[in-house]
């Protein structure tokens, strides 16, 4: 098995590395904890043989003392290491959690076929699982030291009691670590499953409205079914898998403890070892079930660990979508144009947003609308030419592209915080702010609660109405006041006096005398194309007509069919 077979496990020896002194004190710690455990058992047999058989109560004072600091020793070495140790692993889960959302948000876009759903899954319950191989490596390790220590003290006790011990353990590891393969992959087949089951219910519960509209409810809950019925089956296998590993594993240890003390009983009957030797061997044997436990699901351990790891590696580095742009064009006079532009179903689009202009497209067919979006936020995958201030879109420094060009897509989202933090991120004070929510009719919202700007919004906006989440998404567009806007459908689901409101406030917020704002508006809003200096048709991927609204309504039956309502 080579790394290229796990790219997770790079990621697994990053975590090692670069939590090594949380790590090590901790298992070192851990270590202590278990040596000091491995040593009760024999100060109970010490204490039998040299104090309790021979009635000498100072040495069962001096032993018992020694036994009570062997108990301190434990305690305490065993709450540092679990600080330590739990510190080491929250700190790592944190940091790819970080990594992971860095990733997925990078401006440059991120190469993956995950959707948010399994992207979710990833940063959260991955990354977790990913973690805690920062608990396995101490569990093992002192696991490993008590077995040692224990058969050690069987070897000074009897010869074959050691020996048993010290061939039986690795033979029974060898055997139970066959199964890793299989648990791994059902382990990482599970976690794909359980996204896709995410993925699926997130697109549900945000489409709720249209799939009613559309009728569609119930074909979309089927749909669901059929993935959570397969995230089910994959996680019981997976269960199924690791049960059973655990039952054979536990099984396997505890006949092991067993069959010591089984021996040792022998012994003592016939005269091998004395009474307090035989108590040594019988709390030894008790005491090594959990080690042995412990070493035998060490497999299962690493196989989950890895599998988790596998995934956080496919989204840490995963490519990404553009190239690091470097060209930077002037912010003034600022245009976009495309020529001969393919993609998808666009088909050698030509389109010129100028600087001061606002411009209404009109797409006959949806899908023409999606892609032409799409590829505005994410130039990747065209042929043609993409100029924004006469350089190539997907050659412009990602940061410098979002500062010019601003594309907002129809489907936004909120997030948990205050409405006003909503609209405006970084400053949620000064006329720009109130501007900007009289252009998108948002002030209505403030005012329609008591808090106003304070309102706190959920998450997703699910607090509000579907209008209500359009006018604050355009109200956070708008406050970016980029030189360049491409809105896709920003008034479906407000009333028609409100789009005439917005429409009015969008052309007196951003293009007034000298302005300099161009703002692109794909959409059927026949207030919106009225506002807009000139209107393109997209039929079949490409422009086919182009005007003022008021000439395409009197020229164009096919238009007017699309825009009057």
């Amino acid at each position: 098995m080579t790394l290229h077979d796990h790219p997770g496990t790079a990621v697994l020896l990053r975590a090692v590395r670069r939590n090594g002194r949380l790590l090590w004190t901790g298992t070192a710690l851990s270590g202590i904890y278990q040596l000091s455990a491995a040593f009760v058992p024999i100060m109970i047999g010490v204490i039998v043989d040299r104090a309790v058989a021979t009635g000498d109560v100072i040495a069962l004072l001096a032993w018992t003392a020694v036994l009570g600091l062997v108990y301190l020793v434990h305690v305490v070495s065993y709450r540092f290491a679990a600080r330590r140790l739990q510190r080491a692993i929250v700190e790592e889960s944190h940091r790819l959690r970080v990594e992971i959302a860095a990733r997925i948000l990078h401006p440059r876009g991120v190469r993956t076929d995950r959707h948010a759903g399994d992207l979710l899954t990833v940063s959260t319950s991955d990354a977790e699982y990913t973690s805690y191989l920062l608990d396995h490596i101490p569990r093992v390790t002192s696991s490993l030291v008590a077995v040692v220590v224990s058969a050690v003290t069987l070897l000074l006790i009897s010869a074959p009691l050691g020996l048993t011990v010290l061939i039986a353990t690795p033979i029974v590891l060898a055997v139970l670590n066959l199964t890793a393969p299989v648990i791994a992959r059902r382990v990482r087949d599970q976690q794909d499953q359980a996204g896709r089951a995410t993925s699926l219910a997130t697109d549900l519960v945000t489409g709720l409205r249209p799939l009613r509209g559309l009728g569609a409810q119930d074909a979309a809950a089927e749909r669901y079914r059929v993935v959570s019925r397969q995230s089910l089956t994959a996680t019981v296998r997976a269960s199924r898998t690791q049960n059973a590993y655990l039952s054979a594993s536990t099984t396997l240890s505890t006949l092991l403890a067993g069959g010591i003390a089984i021996v040792a009983g022998w012994f003592a009957l016939t005269g091998r070892i004395t009474v307090g030797q035989f108590i040594t061997v019988i709390g030894s044997a008790q005491f090594l079930i959990e080690p042995f436990g412990t070493l035998a699901v060490v497999p299962s351990w690493t196989a989950a660990a890895r599998a988790a790891a596998d995934r956080v590696a496919s989204v840490t580095t995963a490519g990404l979508i553009l190239p690091d742009g470097a060209a930077d064009p002037s912010e003034q006079r600022c245009d976009l144009r495309l020529t001969g532009v393919t993609h998808g179903p666009l088909t050698g689009l030509d389109l010129h947003l100028r600087p001061d202009e606002l411009l209404g497209v009109v797409a006959h067919r949806p899908g023409d609308a999606e892609a032409l979006v799409r590829l505005l936020a994410v130039p990747d995958g065209y042929d043609g030419d993409i100029l924004l201030g006469g350089e190539r879109l997907d050659a412009v420094d990602r940061a410098r592209a979002r500062r010019l060009l601003h594309v907002e897509p129809h489907h936004t989202d909120l997030f948990t915080g205050t409405l006003a933090t909503n609209i405006a991120v970084h400053d949620s004070s000064g006329e720009h702010l109130s501007g900007v929510l009289r252009a998108a009719a948002a002030d209505e919202v403030a005012r329609l609660h008591p808090e106003g700007l304070g309102t706190l919004i959920t998450e997703r906006g699910t607090n509000l109405s579907g209008g209500q989440r359009q006018r604050v998404a355009l109200a956070r567009a708008l406050h970016a006041r980029p030189p360049l806007l491409v809105l896709h459908d920003p008034t479906t689901a407000v009333d028609a006096v409100t789009e005439q409101a917005i429409a009015d406030g969008l052309r007196a917020l951003r293009h007034g005398p000298g302005s300099g704002f161009g703002t692109l508006v794909i959409t059927t809003s026949p207030a919106l194309l009225a506002a807009a200096d000139r209107v393109v048709v997209l039929t079949d991927g490409a422009v086919s007509a182009e005007g003022t609204h008021a000439s395409l309504v009197d020229g164009d039956d096919t238009y007017r069919r699309a825009v009057l309502r």
